[in-house]
């Protein structure tokens, strides 16, 4: 049996507090405290249930699906803070314990921080860490160039935004790669691999890399011209920061696409801007 994670067990008798659960492979058993035993059940059937310890330290079962895993990243929230540290709501009764020097800055209650959740090996007990960068290690890269990966963005800073990849590594999305105003810390989010650095640190793209992106943009910018009566004051020679507020793409995708339009005779390029050709209205 594992501590924050899912363990899946056998239900081995039913008592006042509620079932026990246990392995067929060990004497050790778990409460599952009434409030979450399933309507239905026999002894003898498999539960799958996420354990944690309780407020007396001891290990319990619970059916509640918690905002966090151990080894994992999430953003949650502080319900309160005593003179040990902040104490964090992951979707469960007890909270989620983040002492001081586990805080990059100082918490407030109410506020959301990006948290890692780990193990204190003293206390067997589950606490979360703001350090998040401790976590990650660049040394040993398992992604390749161009890979599609998951990302979960960590911070934003005037470089750009910071995001934790494969829930592994550190990279960056440059500002100029950016085209949603409304990213936040937090936010989960599908990116590519574009260069790995010889010191391995990695440079990340919110778009898809090469010919492959132009379609879907082409088809965006087809749709914004339907929207906008066949017309957009935008061309080859329309400012980076123009495209970018219309249609959330960098100058250079949107030029790809509009070729490619072009190409297939679906657009007029004029010095005013481009026109949905007339059949395509």
């Amino acid at each position: 049996m594992n501590i924050g994670v899912d363990n899946t067990l056998t239900i081995l008798r039913h008592t006042p507090p509620g079932l026990y659960l246990g392995t067929d492979d060990s004497e050790d058993v778990v409460l599952l405290p009434n409030k979450y035993v399933p309507e239905h059940y026999e002894i003898g059937d498999k539960i799958t249930v996420f354990l944690y310890l309780d407020h007396e330290e001891r290990p319990v079962a619970t059916t509640l699906e918690p905002y966090i895993y151990l080894h994992e990243f999430a953003l949650l929230r502080v319900n309160y803070i005593n003179e040990f540290g902040a104490f964090m709501d992951w979707g469960l009764e007890k909270d989620l314990f983040v002492p001081f020097k586990e805080q990059a800055r100082p918490m407030e209650k109410g506020k959301r921080y990006l948290i890692y959740m780990t193990m204190d090996e003293k206390t067997n007990r589950l606490v979360g860490s703001s350090k998040t960068n401790q976590f990650l290690k660049n040394e040993d890269l398992k992604v390749e160039e161009g890979e599609e990966v998951d990302l979960i963005v960590s911070h934003i800073t005037d470089s750009g935004v910071n995001v934790i990849i494969n829930e592994a590594y550190k990279g960056l999305v440059y500002k100029d790669q950016i085209f949603d105003e409304t990213i936040r810390t937090g936010d989960r989010m599908i990116g590519w691999i574009k260069t790995i650095r010889p010191d391995n640190k990695i440079d990340v793209m919110l778009q898809k890399p090469g010919y492959e992106n132009v379609e879907p943009n082409s088809q965006l910018i087809m749709d914004e011209l339907k929207a906008s009566r066949g017309f957009l004051r935008l061309n080859d020679n329309s400012h980076p920061e123009d495209i970018k507020t219309v249609l959330k793409m960098s100058k250079k995708t949107f030029k790809k696409a509009i070729g490619l339009l072009y190409k297939e005779k679906l657009i007029e390029i004029k010095e005013d801007g481009i026109y949905l050709v007339k059949d395509q209205e």
